[in-house]
């Protein structure tokens, strides 16, 4: 009879010495050590979430979007006008700021690749995006509410479209690098023109590297109170002109958040909340906008 042997084989020896050898064992622990601050990164933004959520919570209702500011030391009221207002300041600077921003990606990426005025350009981008945002705030002042005589959202949106613009072209431009260009020179090849291979295969293929720099340019200028307190001011009442002050959210919740009366505080919590509520919005959306569509 043939007797059948419970001693491991040679392979199953030699794996058990690949796993347990030093470089496995230096992987398997970086791979933890690399998890572990994956998992630490994201610590800061959930406590941030969590706190602003069990705060804001308690003041979110339907007259925090319909109703006005109380005055100061009264409880109800809302923040109708302060919403509405965040959303016409980021409505003007994403017009401005999207359009010259993904066109002067696409020419760095695609026609001045290599030029010194790219290069110029590129540098000018980078030195822009680590400006502070008070500093776009003073320039849209300089720049349009001296000129106009008033405050106002278009001023507003001036200043945000200046802290958005670095960040919409240096991101869309890392979008359209990642584009092979084996796929530029097969449009080419096909017979199409330059303007074609750009509008039709390009810029398709990098769409949802546009939506990721829209969405940081609209997370990193929606929170900006300093360069609106120059620009847009501030206004108490409903407003929808362009041409003059109005609420928004951040400037109203630095206002809430420094009076000493609690129901202010509350409201600055709940407007915390609904601010943070409108970038997480636009990041799902913009995801949901093109999760068919990447490369």
């Amino acid at each position: 009879m043939t007797e059948i042997s419970n001693r491991p084989s040679a392979a199953e020896i030699q794996l058990g010495k690949v796993w347990t050898s030093a470089r496995n064992l230096f992987g398997l622990l970086m791979t933890g050590v690399t998890g572990l601050f994956a998992v630490i990164a994201v610590i800061p933004l959930a406590a941030i979430v969590i706190n602003v959520a069990s705060q804001g919570l308690l003041r979110i209702n339907l007259d925090l979007f319909t109703k006005l500011p109380p005055p100061p030391g009264l409880g109800g009221g809302g923040l109708g006008n302060a919403i509405v207002g965040t959303l016409i300041v980021l409505a003007v600077a994403m017009a401005i700021s999207v359009p010259i921003g993904v066109l002067g990606a696409v020419w760095l990426s695609e026609f001045g690749r290599g030029s010194k005025i790219a290069y110029w350009v590129r540098f000018s981008a980078n030195v822009l995006s680590g400006v502070p945002a008070i500093i776009a705030g003073l320039f849209s002042y300089t720049i349009v509410v001296m000129t106009m005589g008033t405050f106002s959202a278009f001023a507003g949106g001036v200043a945000l479209a200046v802290v958005m613009l670095p960040i919409v072209m240096r991101t869309t431009e890392e979008g359209l690098v990642l584009v092979p260009e084996e796929v530029r020179l097969a449009a080419l090849g096909l017979g199409a023109t330059r303007f074609e291979t750009v509008s039709r295969v390009v810029l398709p293929a990098a769409l949802p590297s546009i939506a990721t720099a829209v969405t940081l340019a609209v997370a990193r200028a929606g929170g900006e109170a300093a360069p609106l307190l120059f620009t847009a001011l501030n206004n108490n009442f409903w407003s929808t002109d362009l041409f003059r002050p109005i609420s928004t959210l951040s400037v109203q919740v630095y206002f809430f958040a420094i009076i000493p009366y609690k129901p202010q505080q509350e409201l600055a919590w709940a407007g915390a909340l609904v601010l943070l509520s409108i970038i997480l919005l636009v990041s799902i959306v913009s995801r949901l906008l093109t999760r068919k569509k990447r490369y």
